[in-house]
């Protein structure tokens, strides 16, 4: 589950040893430079001597310390940690497998479009998004749970068969209990369960909008309400043309449309979009019109280098400067 979280920038130290061996270094260089910077005055003194200037004698040795110190914390690998948005979380691929998508409006079937553009989907995710599916007709049948290797969701949509009739609300409830990983149910009085805030889950449903879900099934309106309690988004394509086609069932040849008012209203009452897919040119184009919603988590930005870059540049302008005055390196 992922809940809202306050970001902000911290530093993390690899090898805080190092640093404290740094600065123990650093702290022996400086209080050496104080005593022999005192000692030189002193003897300066007792001879009569007046040297004008001789804070600014000491300035290349103070860059110079001052380049150790920063080296010793950059030699600790230190790290900011900043907050990064990312594409990220949990996607569920659910696909509508019922008698109906065996039409044939879509070449070569309504399944094997649907098919074809949630495998371009996967392909076009990056690993940060862990991708599940769902398989449903009149149950609905996990195909594979949702993990960041895609290999397993690509194998788990080739495998896809038609199969009985379709339940768009037991399709909700099936993706919802991959998402919370506990079974999602309407009761029979048509309670909702409360299954926590999941605002980085989403479902993408392939499907014609056909419903024909029976005695027992879960009504949409109630599945997609809670849905959208949870947070989860549901972007619905359109897999079909309103035209429709006829296909054999049981001996029989029924008319098939698609339903785009019905897969509409699921993305509209849920915060997410439909996408209308009537030919395989659209459908082989839904992962680009698809957009998952960027989290945002804490990622190690590596800040040695720049802190070595900026010792060189301390050193060598101390050096510089102690050359300059005194003709002497140290």
């Amino acid at each position: 589950m992922t809940e809202p979280v306050e970001h902000g920038t911290l530093m993390t130290l690899s090898s805080p040893l190092l640093l404290a061996v740094g600065l123990i270094v650093t702290a022996a260089l400086a209080w050496a430079a104080v005593v022999s910077a005192r000692r030189r005055t002193a003897a300066l003194a007792a001879a009569g001597v007046a040297v004008p200037g001789a804070r600014r004698a000491y300035l290349g040795s103070g860059l110079t310390i001052a380049g150790v110190a920063v080296l010793a914390v950059a030699t600790a690998g230190p790290a900011a940690m900043v907050p990064v948005p990312r594409t990220a979380g949990t996607v569920i691929l659910a696909i509508d497998v019922s008698n109906s998508m065996g039409a044939d409006d879509v070449t070569p079937t309504r399944l094997a479009g649907a098919q074809r553009a949630a495998r371009a989907f996967v392909a076009a995710q990056p690993d940060s998004v862990d991708i599940g599916v769902v398989a449903f007709a009149r149950g609905g049948l996990t195909a594979a749970r949702p993990d960041a290797d895609h290999s397993i969701a690509l194998k788990a949509i080739d495998r896809l068969k038609i199969t009985g009739s379709t339940s768009l609300g037991t399709a909700i409830t099936a993706s919802l209990t991959l998402i919370t990983g506990k079974q999602v149910a309407i009761g029979r009085d048509g309670a909702a369960p409360d299954v926590g805030y999941w605002p980085s889950a989403t479902i993408v449903l392939f499907s014609d909008g056909q419903n024909q879900g029976g005695a027992g099934d879960p009504a949409v309106e109630q599945a997609a309400a809670v849905a959208q309690k949870a947070g989860v988004h549901i972007h619905t394509v359109g897999v079909g043309t309103t035209a429709g086609a006829t296909v054999q069932v049981d001996g029989y040849r029924l008319q098939t449309s698609l339903d785009e008012d019905a897969l509409t209203s699921i993305a509209q009452a849920t915060g997410g979009a439909y996408h209308p897919a009537s030919d395989t040119a659209r459908l082989d184009g839904i992962a680009d019109t698809i957009d998952l919603r960027l989290t945002v988590s804490d990622e190690p930005l590596p800040l040695a280098g720049a802190l070595i870059g900026l010792a060189l540049a301390l050193l060598t302008a101390g050096a510089a400067l102690t050359v300059l005055r005194s003709g002497r390196v140290i």
